[in-house]
């Protein structure tokens, strides 16, 4: 008689098995979509040179962000000094870490700074883009200008480059990151470089015009 109950009780467990096990998973934290990730690769521009890291540009696309509903979460990988053969060196072990679905590039200034050749930018640029879109993920660019004082040749060569390589590869394209910023020197720290943190919005409200329709499906393909 122990017997027969004990083969009851086994069949009905294995009946309810699948319906049991499909409910588990439904909860399963780790069976929950990720957040798709916004990944920030730029310089002291967006990591929060001079000032406190609430204050930056970068921070308030995530308060942004959220306050529009969208799902996405951000990851600033920006470092103070960081170039586009930095980029090119730090962007595969970031895109296997965090798989992005969406790639901010805003490298470039410290090439430019450094004098270095306008072809070695276009070069190292259309790498980072090419690794981001080989990954997966939808790429912005987004350009700087330099200071006047680099000479009007450099500086027409350097501007044209970003534009180049959005345009060649497909990419949407923010053309100046301080647009409207670094013309007001009440906006600029003492070294002339970089933004303060009143001009952080501004900086957002740069990119967030192209960044935003991308977020939500919107964006260039």
């Amino acid at each position: 008689m122990n017997n027969r109950l004990l083969m009851l009780i086994t069949v009905l467990a294995l009946w309810h098995w699948p319906l049991s096990a499909t409910l588990a998973d439904a909860v399963t934290p780790e069976m929950t979509p990720a957040a798709p990730v916004v990944l920030v690769l730029g310089d002291s521009l967006s990591a929060n040179y001079g000032f406190d890291t609430q204050h930056g540009w970068v921070t308030l696309l995530a308060e942004r962000i959220a306050g529009a509903g969208l799902p996405h979460q951000v990851v600033n990988a920006s470092i103070s000094g960081e170039t586009t053969a930095g980029g090119v060196t730090r962007l595969p072990a970031l895109l296997a870490r965090h798989h992005p679905a969406v790639l901010l590039i805003e490298l470039g200034a410290n090439d430019g700074l450094r004098g270095w050749a306008v072809a070695d930018l276009r070069e190292r640029l259309t790498q980072l883009v090419n690794s981001g879109q080989a990954a997966g993920a939808q790429v912005l660019l987004v350009g700087v200008r330099l200071p006047p004082n680099y000479g009007a040749s450099y500086l027409a060569g350097f501007q044209a480059v970003f534009g180049e390589v959005a345009q060649a590869l497909a990419v949407p394209l923010v053309p100046n990151l301080l647009q409207g910023v670094d013309e007001d020197w009440s906006l600029m720290q003492a070294d002339g470089l970089h933004p303060t943190a009143a001009a952080q919005v501004r900086l957002l409200d740069n990119v967030w015009p192209i960044l935003g329709p991308l977020l939500r499906g919107h964006g260039h393909q």
